[in-house]
């Protein structure tokens, strides 16, 4: 079972907003938190790396943006993720985009918040009344009641609590659900390196991850980098507790890293699932069915290995949710807390 202290954890960063390329404010509340739990802490552009007393003994990356809206013109709201990116096509060429293509509707009456992105503070509330991909821009347009004074470039984040019911952890994880457990394990003793990336969401958090290994790094850059993984329904996602990858669209993974957590899984009797080939086995039979085959998806740490030209390997753990991109996104309770003891086994 989930320990008290790391729902209690969640409960809270859960709550800051972390809007993709306005995360500072939620960094400051991290920094706090993990300075009381004794880690080291740097800031960098883009990235809040923490430090335990022996640096590279392990090395975690979890990117902490989460998908809201912004202001980008008078009562005009747009998605933040693909304005952070500069841009202006959905093209169906992620699974991201194909996702969030479907959910727009899901939106609708969705409490939300504006805030100043350096500091948090509050700036007033109201509900969204229309989402649409709007024919003439060809990106997600919002409608919202409640703030027609915001200015643009101010962050609307979506309001929302964590819920826990029938052995399952529900709100907007992804990705604040691999932040808090990064966090806690220096509650737990970790003396590695945790980092946290912003603007994930819009493909740019690879990069301040590889400005640092380029001015920090070692001869051995092994890196987990670790999120949440969707699955079309709870059914889907309780065929097993974790999801690895061997690859992703960018890049082929550290293999020896890959099979040695598999190993670690197994010895610990956790059901395991290599999403890449779980979506190109769904791709096999929608193309034999005349349909167009599915994006296996683009990582971080994919895009890390791709562009450090051998800097940077590793590969990456994943928990399996529902409803992803959404405020009902869910995981297991029993995925949780395999993941929490994996990645303290693996920073031992």
């Amino acid at each position: 079972m989930l320990s008290t202290d790391f729902i209690d954890l969640l409960k809270i960063l859960i709550r800051q907003p972390s809007v993709v390329g306005a995360e500072h404010s939620f960094f400051r509340v991290l920094q706090r938190e993990l300075e009381e739990r004794g880690a080291k802490v740097m800031w960098y552009e883009g990235v809040l790396v923490a430090q335990g007393h022996d640096p590279f003994s392990a090395m975690f990356s979890a990117h902490i943006d989460r998908h809201g809206l912004v202001c980008t013109g008078p009562n005009e709201f747009q998605y933040a993720a693909f304005v952070s990116a500069n841009r202006t096509d959905l093209l169906n060429n992620s699974v991201s985009e194909e996702l969030m293509s479907k959910v727009t509707g899901r939106y609708q009456q969705q409490p939300v918040f504006a805030y100043e992105p350096w500091s948090g503070v509050y700036r007033g509330k109201g509900v969204i009344k229309k989402s649409y991909v709007c024919e003439y821009r060809n990106n997600l347009i919002f409608e919202i009641d409640g703030l027609n004074d915001v200015v643009a470039g101010t962050p609307i984040a979506f309001e929302g609590t964590l819920k826990i019911k029938d052995g399952r952890i529900e709100g907007q994880l992804d990705n604040v659900l691999s932040a808090a457990a990064l966090v806690h394990m220096f509650s737990l003793g970790f003396k590695g390196t945790a980092f946290f990336t912003a603007q994930e969401e819009a493909g740019k958090s690879w990069r301040y991850l590889l400005e640092w290994f380029r001015r920090f790094g070692g001869s051995t850059n092994k890196l987990y980098v670790v999120d949440t993984s969707p699955f079309p329904n709870i059914d889907a996602a309780n065929e097993q507790l974790l999801v690895l990858r061997t690859k992703d669209a960018n890049a082929l993974f550290n293999a020896s890293s890959t099979e040695s957590l598999a190993q670690l899984c197994q010895r610990n009797q956790f059901s395991i699932l290599y999403k890449d080939k779980y979506v190109e086995a769904n791709n096999a039979k929608l193309v034999a069915a005349g349909e167009t085959a599915k994006s296996i998806g683009s990582t971080e740490m994919g895009r890390v290995i791709a562009a450090s030209h051998g800097l940077v390997d590793g590969t990456t753990l994943q928990v399996p949710t529902t409803n992803y991109h959404t405020m009902q996104e869910s995981a297991a309770i029993e995925s949780v807390d395999a993941f929490l003891q994996i990645l303290m086994q693996l920073a031992e």
